[in-house]
C-alpha cells in the first residue's frame, strides 16, 4: 500500500469530532459509522459500507463531503459499467471536427502543421474525465463508488488496481497519481458478495438500521416541522414493518418519505385512516401492501 504524507485537510482528530461534524451536516450517525469514518480518513484506506438499501450508507458520503469541506464525486455502478465509464475517455466528436478542420487549414496553407494537430488529438483538450479521474485530480475530494454489487467481477479487479496507488496510467498522457488522495467510499446493498480481494483493501463497516431513538432524532432533524408524536409514530411503525416477512422492508428513506406524505396532506397523527392513504410512501411492492393491509392496519399501529 502507497504511504501519503498527512495533509493539512485533516481537521477530524478523533472519532467523535467527526461525529459532531457530520451531526451539523445533517447526517446523525451512531458511534460506529463514526468511528469507520474517521478511520478510513486517517489511514487512508477505502470504506466498504454494507447494509439493505435505504439505511443512510450513500446519506454518508454526501454528509462527509460537506463537513469536510470538499467536493463529493460520485460514480453510479451498474451491470455491464467498464474502465471508460469510470476512468475517463476520449471526446470522439470534437476529435473529429478538430482533424477535419486542421485538413481544411491544411489544403489552403502548404505551412500547415498537420502532424502537430494530430498529435493535439489525445490531449488534455479532449480528454473527458471521468468520477475516478476526477477524484485522483481533486485533492481531498470523497468519492462515492456507489452499489459496487451491481457490478461485474472484472470492474471489481479494475477498481482493485486502481485504488490500490491512487493512480492511474494513460497511454498517451502518461501516469497520474493524487497528490492527496480522495476518501474513497464504497456502499453494497450485498445483492451479491463482494469479492475478498476487494474487502481485504477496504475498511468495512455493516450499517444497521437506526435504534427508534434514533430514528425519531433523523426525521426531526431532515423534517423539522413533523411533531415530535408524529415522527415517533412513524418510527415505531416502520420499526414492526421491519420486523414482518416483508420483500422489501422500509430504511430510513422510506421513513422521511413516510412522515413527508403525512405532513404534506396535514395528518396530525398516523392511524389506520391515514396509513392507508401513504402506505405506498413506505413500502414498494404490492405483496408487502397486501400483506400488511391483511395483517391489520389497526393492529400494526397498537402493537
Amino acid at each position: 500500500m502507497t504511504a501519503f504524507p498527512d495533509p493539512a485537510r485533516t481537521v477530524f482528530p478523533d472519532p467523535q469530532s467527526v461525529a459532531v461534524a457530520l451531526e451539523k451536516a445533517g447526517y446523525l450517525p451512531d458511534t460506529g459509522i463514526a468511528t469507520a469514518a474517521f478511520l478510513a480518513d486517517a489511514l487512508r484506506r477505502p470504506l466498504l459500507l454494507e447494509g439493505e438499501a435505504g439505511v443512510g450508507k450513500t446519506a454518508l458520503a454526501s454528509a462527509l463531503a460537506q463537513a469536510r469541506g470538499t467536493e463529493l464525486i460520485r460514480l453510479q455502478c451498474y451491470e455491464g459499467i467498464d474502465a471508460a465509464q469510470a476512468l475517463y475517455d476520449w471526446d470522439f466528436p470534437r476529435q473529429v471536427l478538430h482533424l477535419r478542420a486542421a485538413e481544411v487549414g491544411a489544403s489552403v496553407n502548404a505551412e500547415f502543421d498537420l502532424e502537430r494537430v494530430e498529435n493535439e488529438l489525445y490531449s488534455e483538450r479532449f480528454l473527458v474525465a471521468r468520477p475516478i479521474l476526477r477524484a485522483l485530480r481533486s485533492p481531498g475530494s470523497v468519492l462515492l463508488i456507489d452499489e459496487i454489487d451491481r457490478a461485474d467481477d472484472e470492474f471489481e479487479a479494475f477498481l482493485l488496481e486502481s485504488l490500490s496507488d491512487f493512480a492511474v496510467t494513460i497511454p498517451e498522457l502518461g501516469r497520474i497519481r493524487a497528490t492527496d488522495p480522495p476518501l474513497v467510499i464504497l456502499t453494497s446493498n450485498r445483492t451479491r458478495d463482494v469479492h475478498d480481494a476487494l474487502k481485504r483493501r477496504c475498511l468495512y463497516h455493516w450499517v444497521e438500521h437506526p435504534s427508534l431513538d434514533r430514528e425519531v432524532a433523523i426525521l426531526r432533524r431532515r423534517l423539522p416541522e413533523v411533531t415530535a408524536a408524529l415522527a415517533a409514530q412513524v418510527a415505531s411503525a416502520v420499526a414492526r414493518l421491519r420486523e414482518a416477512d416483508l420483500l422489501k422492508p422500509p430504511g430510513v428513506a422510506e421513513s422521511i418519505d413516510w412522515a413527508m406524505a403525512l405532513q404534506a396532506l396535514g395528518c396530525r397523527q398516523l392511524d389506520p385512516q391515514s396509513a392507508a392513504m401513504t402506505l405506498g410512501a413506505v413500502l414498494k411492492y404490492r405483496e408487502d401492501m397486501d400483506r400488511v393491509v391483511a395483517g391489520g392496519l389497526s393492529e400494526l399501529l397498537a402493537r
